[in-house]
């Protein structure tokens, strides 16, 4: 199990320095800073304000205040609700650049490593763009669902990020592996392939959950991070576009090798399984 999913690591590392893949990087990034700088400009002070209203009604502010002063903030009235806002508006915008990432840059990606990895794999259609969105929008539900039931272990660091990092490798083995291989793959070869492959696509969407944790280390600054939110923001963002176009890499050379050993496995079955008939005949 390790070894193809190193093997296809190290092509997925070559790959993303092409400047064809860092261009990719660029749509996703600049269409989900558009939609969420709009979104933000209207809603973010609302729900800070909301926030803010519900502490105070709630008496929450001197329940967290004694917390926040462990780590010397000591204005935990100013802090509490927009770092609450980013930390739940966040994944929503990396959740929209998943989004895009599958729809717009996963068929390049795939095709610039069939192309060069794989040029005589025969295209089975068995996916299609609606088959990717309807199981984008349900996968994303469930992730949102468990994202906010699993918001309390942030507060427990170690936990917090096996848990992130187990919740983003399900999203992103879910998406992009079936994305790698609708364009090649046929249905029933599909569901081979994840009967086969499913611990080594979890692992890969595991550790790439865990990568994509790093940027979240920009919101350990505190009173800094709601100053700074548009930049930590843009910055996150795109941080997250360029794992995730790696990651889209990593699933398409891992799928495309799996579909392609498969069918060459298949034709060694049957190869032999006609010589055998015709042995028998003789």
């Amino acid at each position: 199990m390790i070894r193809p999913v190193l093997h296809s690591f190290g092509r997925a590392l070559v790959s993303q320095l092409h400047p064809r893949m860092l261009l990719l990087t660029i749509a996703p990034f600049f269409l989900s800073v558009t939609i969420w700088g709009i979104i933000l400009y209207f809603s973010l002070q609302p729900m800070i304000d909301w926030l803010h209203g519900y502490f105070v009604s709630h008496d929450m502010f001197r329940q967290v205040s004694g917390w926040f002063d462990t780590f010397g903030t000591g204005f935990a009235s100013y802090v509490v609700a927009p770092l609450i806002a980013m930390w739940v508006l966040l994944p929503l915008m990396i959740l929209t650049a998943l989004a895009f990432i599958a729809l717009f840059a996963m068929p390049a990606i795939v095709r610039h490593v069939a192309a060069r990895y794989h040029p005589q794999l025969e295209q089975r259609q068995g996916g299609s763009i609606w088959g990717s969105l309807w199981l984008s929008f349900y996968t994303f539900i469930v992730f949102g669902l468990l994202w906010i039931a699993s918001l309390p272990l942030q507060a427990l660091p170690p936990v917090g990020l096996v848990v992130q990092s187990l919740l983003w490798g399900w999203l992103t083995y879910k998406v992009l592996s079936y994305d790698a291989l609708a364009e090649y793959a046929d249905r029933e070869e599909f569901r081979q392939l994840q009967r086969r492959h499913r611990w080594s696509m979890l692992l890969i969407g595991t550790i790439t959950g865990a990568l994509g944790a790093a940027p979240m280390l920009l919101w350990l600054g505190g009173a800094l991070s709601v100053i700074f939110f548009p930049l930590f923001a843009a910055v996150s963002i795109w941080l997250y576009v360029l794992v995730f176009v790696f990651t889209g890499l990593w699933f398409a050379h891992f799928c495309l090798t799996a579909l392609a050993e498969m069918r060459m496995r298949s034709a060694e079955s049957s190869a032999s399984a006609t010589t055998v008939h015709f042995k028998d005949i003789n």
